[in-house]
Parts: structure tokens; C-alpha cells; sequence
């Protein structure tokens, strides 16, 4: 079945792709200002716990594009989410169309998620700032689960 993107969907796509993108540009030209030592993982308050080689900020991004792919696939192949007994001939557009825009929000929310992280490393890094503290994970937790709750309760009303 072939559902052409929503707006939504195309726009989500354009903030997380230009965030995912705009994070490798933005590494790739700080680069050679970045120390030896970054700041390689954060504790539950959103202080620093150990520092890594510069280095190891490269499996941000790539961490982040091999989700990007997987979410991609995913999001195409609506027929393989886990839909409800409820599902018929009739509601099966509506839940093809929830679960990829749900899939969408959540892959575009991980690369922002991803490109945000390295900023926190690097502003850290070159002490433009003390970085984001301890409201950081909080956050980021919420910004993933807000589209999947929104959208699992969207699919409830479904009939």
C-alpha cells in the first residue's frame, strides 16, 4: 500500500536530517580546535564521568546514520510494525499512516538527540560552556517518548 508523506512528515525530515548533517559539518570544521581529551560520557546529573580521545566523537554520527538507515527502512515498510488485533481491510491505512509518522518523529527526534550530544561534547571540550547539566537527560528522555505516547494514543482511537 503506498501512503504518500504528510507535511508533518516532510518537515520532521528537514529538522532532523539538516540537524544530523549540520552536526558532521559543524565537527568536521571544529576539528583541528578540539583538544586531545573530550568529553567522552555524562553521569545522571550531566557532568562529564570520563574523557575520550577527539576521536571517539565520530561514533556519534556514525551511530546516528546507522539509525537513521534502520528507522528509514522501517518507516518505508509500514506492513512490518506491530499493529493491534483491531487491525482490518478498512482501519489498515489509518495505522500504516500513525505508525510511520510515530517511526518519523522518533528517527528525526534521535538525530537531533545525536547532533545535540555532540554540541554538549564539544562545548564542553573547548570550554565555551559548562554544558547542559543535569536537565539534559531528562530532556532528551521526553523527547523520545512524547511521540510515541502521542502516537500509541492516537492509534487507540483508531476503530
Amino acid at each position: 500500500m503506498r501512503i504518500p508523506k504528510t507535511k508533518s512528515e516532510w518537515v520532521w525530515d528537514v529538522i532532523g536530517y539538516t540537524c544530523y548533517i549540520g552536526s558532521i559539518v559543524f565537527l568536521l570544521t571544529i576539528w583541528n580546535r578540539l583538544p586531545s581529551q573530550v568529553p567522552a560520557h555524562f553521569n545522571l546529573a550531566g557532568e562529564v564521568d570520563r574523557w575520550g580521545s577527539k576521536w571517539e566523537l565520530i561514533i556519534l554520527p556514525i551511530i546516528g546514520g546507522i539509525t537513521l538507515i534502520i528507522m528509514q527502512f522501517l518507516e518505508k515498510h509500514p506492513e512490518m510494525h506491530n499493529y493491534p488485533s483491531r487491525l482490518n481491510e478498512s482501519n489498515v491505512p489509518q495505522f500504516y499512516l500513525r505508525s510511520r509518522k510515530m517511526l518519523n518523529q522518533v528517527k528525526n527526534m534521535c538525530s537531533l538527540i545525536f547532533a545535540v550530544i555532540i554540541l554538549e561534547s564539544v562545548t564542553i571540550a573547548l570550554k565555551w560552556g559548562q554544558g547542559f547539566g543535569v536537565w539534559f537527560l531528562p530532556v532528551l528522555i521526553i523527547a523520545v517518548f512524547i511521540p510515541l505516547v502521542i502516537g500509541l494514543i492516537q492509534q487507540r482511537k483508531i476503530k
